[in-house]
């Protein structure tokens, strides 16, 4: 007779209720999880599609839907873009400190203090960055203008108030610092203790070992980490909508007061006093925020998969 083996047992023992009860509402909850997500998607497109197929003089200034939403469209790119270039080195630097520099009590407070800001309001961070922040950046952003003012991220003219989008990307990138620090502080705990053991006892510093064996091994997590945070950035509307000042400009300059708006704060300012075609405006540029949040999700799902078999993991 065949051998028995532990996948033919598995398969030809009867499950108990508790376990068909489970599979069955983990099934469901994903099937749910698509449902509500092909539910939104489908909302979203039959409220734009008015908007889309409306003439140029119907869109709110006079444009195409085009040419209204790109310079929210670029203004959401450019600030968390931006945002995650601030805050992943500073994410992956926290949380290697908390796992291989700290001592046990200082990271575990300090980790305390990092997952704290997860809670803080958004609209917290707004107000910081309106009180705060902005005016502390008006002096550096005139330096920067005298003697960077050639690169075109800082030609200047400085802004006399601060509130630029040199300072929301601030603002952002605290925003989305805990949950980038949480997911790579996670990874590095987890990698195996014998390849960093290894790496010491084979004559390499703390760091070379770092290096060689703990940031491999999570390099998918700092990606995952960063599109999470991504997300958050992208989507993020109080803040946004307090502190920036918008001219609909669509400008690389970040240290000026004519700054292209996002999506989600042009969303909140206007829907209140909005009627009409104006609000499939709206709800058209909400879709083309939808679509850029599942794009950047595929691709660093794609990004993530693709190195999975090249990671230190492996």
């Amino acid at each position: 007779m065949p051998p028995t083996t532990e996948k033919t047992r598995t398969r030809g023992a009867p499950q108990r209720p508790g376990d068909r009860i489970f599979a069955g509402a983990s099934t469901g909850a994903g099937v749910l999880i698509l449902v509500i997500l092909a539910g939104v998607a489908a909302f979203l497109v039959t409220e734009a599609w008015p908007a889309m197929t409306a003439p140029a003089e119907d869109i709110p200034g006079g444009d195409t839907f085009v040419v209204y939403v790109w310079p929210l469209l670029f203004g959401t790119l450019l600030s968390a873009f931006f945002a995650l270039l601030i805050a992943t080195p500073l994410a992956v630097a926290i949380a290697l400190f908390i796992t291989h520099y700290a001592p046990r009590r200082l990271a575990t407070a300090l980790g305390y203090v990092i997952d704290l800001l997860a809670a803080v309001p958004s609209i917290i961070f707004g107000l910081w960055g309106i009180a705060e922040l902005a005016p502390r950046t008006v002096e550096p952003t005139r330096w920067l203008e005298e003697n960077l003012g050639f690169i075109p991220l800082f030609e200047g003219p400085a802004s006399a108030t601060g509130r630029t989008m040199l300072t929301i990307s601030i603002v952002l990138a605290v925003m989305v610092l805990p949950i980038i620090t949480a997911v790579v502080r996670e990874a590095f705990l987890q990698t195996p203790r014998l390849h960093e053991e290894a790496s010491l006892a084979l004559g390499a510093t703390r760091w070379e070992m770092i290096r060689m064996a703990v940031l491999p091994f999570g390099r998918s997590a700092i990606i995952g980490g960063a599109m999470l945070g991504l997300g958050r950035a992208l989507g993020e509307t109080m803040a946004v909508a307090i502190l920036l000042s918008p001219s609909g400009d669509v400008s690389f300059n970040l240290i000026s007061s004519a700054n292209p708006s996002t999506i989600a704060a042009n969303i909140a300012l206007t829907f209140p006093e909005s009627s009409g075609l104006t609000i499939n405006v709206l709800i058209a540029s909400g879709l083309v925020l939808f679509a850029v949040t599942l794009l950047v999700n595929m691709g660093a799902r794609a990004v993530i998969n693709r190195r999975r078999e090249f990671s230190g993991a492996n």
